[in-house]
């Protein structure tokens, strides 16, 4: 059977805090765990008011601390940020703490824009894009402590040393981080809520470029899909309003926090708006639970993934812990 994880950005809804987002974050995880998800992904984020997460690593030890089984990691890190020994030993840390249940998901993206980019930098020069297979290769030796002999970091070891690793990923939107994962033998997951058009091809290149490596024998593939579900379907297109709307208007050019359904309903639409809306109105998985799994079945079909990465957004909290729960029995996890 697919598994079940789930990825959470950690919203902000419009009258909330950033405070009150994270705290949510960790009650959904908890409640996650009890519902028999698989794992749990928390985001980057920088400079915006529509998500809290701007600092994986940390917010992946209080939910680690806070659950007692569940994998726990990022979905993901972004890695023209930082320098692989940090990140490594930032990994190694939690993998200390939390043996065999972290994860360290790998983007090439920013998570932010240009401007925010450039103050991110350590210093006057930033990774650029082109280095970033240079920065995988140098994370995966760091944290297996593997430098060959005559490598110019050979006797630097990523701290502390432990008997396992946290488990890396390669994420992507397009075939690019398909192939850095085939060529890197990672597990890989395709940014389906964002790219929807590009996760068949994707998956099948990185299914039929795969070099086994020491982490991973065979190819192991994963799709982060919206979906969202509410005991009616009409429940359920209510309840989604908010997201599609803040989809909107990100591509349209602008950011801001998750409205209420009924403010969606009051929101003078412009003609490009209600255009691009109707259109993202089709894009998620909407519905009961039964016709979220059905529906979540069919692609995993199409595709042939192993796992899905759940993204759920919605104004209320209780409606996104509702739409895990629904979800979750209609697969039967508490079954498995």
């Amino acid at each position: 059977m697919t598994r079940l994880s789930v990825l959470d950005q950690s919203p902000i809804r419009d009258g909330g805090s950033a405070a009150q987002a994270l705290a949510e974050t960790v009650d959904l995880a908890k409640a996650c765990e009890r519902f028999g998800y698989h794992r749990y992904w928390v985001a980057e984020h920088h400079n915006t008011s529509s998500f809290a997460g701007s600092a994986p690593e940390i917010l992946i030890g209080k939910i680690a601390g806070e659950t007692s089984h569940m994998r726990v990691g990022a979905g993901g890190v972004m890695m023209p940020h930082y320098s692989p020994l940090k990140v490594a030993e930032c990994f190694k840390l939690l993998e200390a703490l939390y043996p065999g249940r972290i994860d360290l998901g790998l983007g090439r993206a920013p998570g932010t824009d240009q401007r925010t980019m450039a103050a991110l930098q350590p210093g006057p020069k930033a990774y650029p894009i082109e280095v970033f297979p240079q920065q995988i290769e140098l994370l995966q030796q760091f944290l297996a402590d593997s430098f060959p002999p005559q490598h110019p970091y050979q006797g630097i070891h990523a701290m502390p040393l432990v008997a396992t690793q946290p488990q890396a990923w390669m994420l992507g939107s397009s075939i690019q981080g398909a192939l850095y994962a085939a060529e890197f033998g990672l597990p890989y997951c395709h940014a389906h809520f964002i790219t929807p058009e590009q996760s068949e091809q994707s998956v099948a290149a990185y299914r039929k470029n795969f070099k086994p490596s020491a982490q991973l024998a065979q190819p192991y593939a994963a799709l982060g899909v919206n979906a969202l579900a509410a005991d009616s379907t009409a429940a359920a297109q209510h309840i989604a309003k908010p997201r599609n709307l803040w989809v909107t208007q990100l591509l349209l050019g602008s950011r801001g926090r998750f409205i209420s359904p009924e403010m969606v309903d009051a929101h003078p639409f412009t003609v490009s708006e209600r255009g691009l809306y109707d259109s993202i109105q089709t894009r998620g998985i909407i519905g009961t639970g039964a016709e979220c799994r059905d529906r979540l079945t069919a692609l995993g079909a199409l595709h042939g993934v192993d796992e899905f990465i759940v993204l759920t957004i919605t104004h209320a909290h209780a409606d996104r812990v509702r739409s895990y729960e629904l979800i979750a029995k209609a697969f039967a996890l508490d079954e498995i």
